[in-house]
């Protein structure tokens, strides 16, 4: 990395990390071992479920889990357009149909109102997200999937640690799928979990994401065939030691939006992140300064390109799903999700992880705010 350059991201990695690699690497097996399943077990437990299946990223869970609840080609799913991980691409990779839904102005989080519009016969079930960290509506949105028949499916691959109704976040949805790459808290440099209270979908997710090692030498005629999806034992042994450690981890980035609160106080109009009703706690994915309307999306990249000149990594936090050419197959158009599209165009991540000192906070945040006034002519930011 170049000398100065102060990254988006950067993962909180300690000497336990360092050493339970380590004890890795001498051990036996570096493949389905007993590393993988200790960390499903503790994983599921922080989440208050009883089955954890790790997967190799959230997307390929998402997957799994369509297929295991039977959902493919000829049915529909609701999602929203807005996020960072964008799974919802597994939708598609399921052969179903996603079927999007505008997002709350201020949480960023799927609308239940809007969900309701969008069910139809083929609807087979809803793909909700705690974005950014913050969670949905889960009670609206558990109403409207039961008075449908509907299965439940939550998002939180930009969320761990984050309480609805003093409930941590993966406890929501029939199941909940996980993502460990960069830039989430807990970070394997790749890797995912579904959990989930049903042991027959957990069961046909074990089956689907891979092969146990004594059935490779059996001839077996089977419906389905795996996906060879799992983890490696290194991956495993890095996500259980963070989620030893992840508390820590969470009040470390704490004491960082902490920091960002004191000093983005200097630009004018600037809210407070919104926290919705019944969010007891938010642990942000992401630092997001969302600017005002008088910003357009071609002035937010002239911000994003003025911090990289000052060496501070940024990024528009969303690039809405259904502008991206392969969904405009679909019939998606720009205007279609205008909520959506007002705050995707002004928004913008900066640098958020434990090892930002206040100094560079400071910078960041003057740099931001300069390169605002320059493409804004000094107008109020929000």
């Amino acid at each position: 990395m170049e000398p100065g350059w102060i990254p988006l991201s950067d993962p909180d990695i300690s000497q336990q990390e360092l050493d339970a690699v380590r004890d890795v690497l001498t051990a036996p097996r570096l493949s389905q071992g007993p590393m993988v399943a200790s960390f499903e077990s503790a994983f599921a437990g922080y989440t208050d479920r009883k089955q954890g299946v790790a997967v190799a990223s959230g997307t390929l869970g998402l997957l799994l889990v369509l297929k295991a609840m039977g959902i493919g080609p000829g049915d529909e799913v609701i999602a929203s357009p807005y996020s960072w991980h964008q799974i919802a691409h597994a939708i598609v990779l399921a052969g179903a149909t996603p079927v999007f839904a505008d997002i709350e102005y201020w949480s960023g989080t799927l609308a239940p109102e809007k969900v309701v519009t969008k069910i139809t016969p083929h609807t087979r079930a809803i793909l909700a997200g705690n974005t950014n960290g913050h969670p949905a509506p889960w009670m609206a949105l558990r109403e409207i999937a039961t008075n449908h028949g509907l299965r439940l499916i939550e998002d939180s691959t930009e969320a761990i640690g984050s309480t609805y109704q003093g409930r941590r976040v993966g406890g929501f949805g029939d199941c909940a799928v996980f993502d460990f790459s960069q830039p989430s808290a807990l970070t394997c440099g790749e890797g995912g979990m579904v959990v989930t209270d049903d042991a027959e979908l957990a069961s046909k997710l074990r089956y689907l994401r891979s092969r146990k090692l004594d059935e490779r030498f059996s001839l077996v005629i089977s419906g389905n065939v795996p996906h060879q999806a799992g983890i490696s034992e290194l991956t495993a042994a890095l996500g259980l030691t963070q989620l030893q450690r992840i508390e820590r981890i969470l009040d470390r980035r704490k004491q960082v939006e902490q920091i960002y609160y004191d000093y983005v106080k200097s630009f004018e109009g600037i809210k407070d992140p919104y926290i919705g009703p019944d969010v007891t706690e938010v642990h942000w994915f992401l630092y997001l300064v969302h600017l005002g309307t008088r910003f357009s999306k071609s002035s937010r990249d002239a911000i994003v390109n003025d911090l990289h000149t000052e060496k501070i990594e940024s990024a528009a936090y969303c690039q809405p799903q259904h502008l991206q050419a392969f969904y405009t197959q679909l019939g998606y158009r720009k205007g279609d999700f205008k909520v959506t599209e007002k705050v995707a165009d002004r928004i913008i991540a900066l640098p958020f992880h434990a090892h930002v000192n206040e100094a560079q906070v400071g910078f960041i945040v003057q740099t931001a705010k300069d390169a605002s006034i320059n493409v804004g002519a000094g107008a109020a930011i929000y």
